[in-house]
């Protein structure tokens, strides 16, 4: 992974390479959501308003958020490989998890009032857009709405990004060491994909709770 992303690359073929890998995240947890979802598959496949519903849910939607957070943690997975020694680097994890909770959260809410008033949407009302939210993302780490998708498609930028930092890192490297094999960086980053799950449907859950 190292090799294919750095700081030094030309903008359009790190988002060029951001875009392609994110699209290998993306379409089998489609496929697998399709699938997993009693009669979802038949309707799509009926062609019509469910497809063209469905299709422009994820190239307005999933698309631009899957991409923000994978671009995010890959500048930032790029710049621990190209720029180390800067402090320790649990804090790119740090980083990566408050901006990815930021920008999950904030470009649904945009795109969920902007498919409101374009596409009338949510009654076309933008105030019913926002008030759904925080419900959609409470299920999200669930895996029972499209935004779950969405959520487990960046799990393709989260996992090296965590497991090198915590390789590099003097706080959690050792706690790595001591885990079975050389699984231990990869299985704290999965524990700290799960702590930012965790986080967003708490708080998703707590937000829709204070205004129900």
């Amino acid at each position: 992974m190292q090799r294919l992303l750095s700081l030094d690359m030309p903008f359009a073929r790190f988002a060029w390479r951001t875009i392609l890998v994110s699209l290998a995240g993306l379409v089998p947890l489609l496929a697998l959501y399709v699938a997993l979802t009693p009669g979802f598959g038949a309707a799509l496949a009926g062609g019509g308003p469910a497809l063209s519903l469905f299709l422009r849910q994820v190239v307005t939607n999933g698309l631009p958020v899957v991409l923000a957070v994978n671009y995010v943690a890959f500048v930032l997975f790029a710049a621990l490989d190209d720029r180390p020694g800067r402090g320790d680097a649990v804090g790119a994890i740090a980083i990566d998890m408050a901006a990815r909770l930021v920008l999950f959260v904030a470009l649904h809410a945009a795109i969920y009032v902007a498919s409101a008033r374009a596409f009338g949407s949510f009654g076309g009302s933008p105030a019913t857009a926002l008030g759904v939210v925080a419900p959609t993302l409470a299920r999200a780490a669930h895996f029972e709405n499209v935004s779950g998708v969405y959520l487990y498609a960046t799990l393709v930028s989260a996992l090296p990004l965590y497991a090198a930092a915590v390789s590099r890192s003097r706080v959690l490297g050792p706690l790595a060491d001591r885990l079975p094999g050389r699984s231990g960086p990869w299985l704290l980053a999965v524990g700290f994909f799960g702590l930012f799950a965790l986080v967003l449907t708490l708080g998703a859950g707590v937000a829709g709770l204070r205004a129900g």
